[in-house]
């Protein structure tokens, strides 16, 4: 079961449940697997995804979760994207780094997978 008030989302994927979370090697992680210089720079990244991206940032915040998969383990999951991008999105959220302001563009992934709101699409 996951906790939000500790950061945690969760993502199902083939009859188990997933905890992610992002932590502070989470975060070195991330910037590692997609070749930042600096944390500044992931929200930028994150906005126009690339599938073996969305990987890299889903191993590390499973692996920030307590689970061992690699981005290869996240690429075989049997899950839907919307899921897997919703269960990223919502790790980002739970732990404080995503603006409630306006109707959500500046999230990370914002507009990967579907029109803004309100958006004709």
């Amino acid at each position: 079961m996951t906790n939000r008030i500790r950061g945690e989302a969760a993502l199902d994927a083939g009859g188990k449940r997933y905890r992610l979370l992002l932590t502070l090697g989470a975060l070195a992680e991330i910037e590692g697997g997609l070749g930042l210089t600096d944390l500044s720079a992931v929200d930028a990244r994150l906005k126009s995804v690339r599938a073996a991206d969305l990987a890299v940032v889903a191993a590390a915040l499973l692996r920030g979760g307590g689970h061992d998969l690699t981005p290869a383990d996240v690429l075989r999951l049997p899950v839907d994207l919307g899921a897997l991008v919703a269960a990223v999105s919502e790790a980002f959220a739970a732990a404080g780094l995503e603006t409630r302001e306006g109707m959500g563009d500046d999230r990370p992934f914002a507009g990967a997978i579907s029109s803004p709101p309100g958006s004709a699409g």
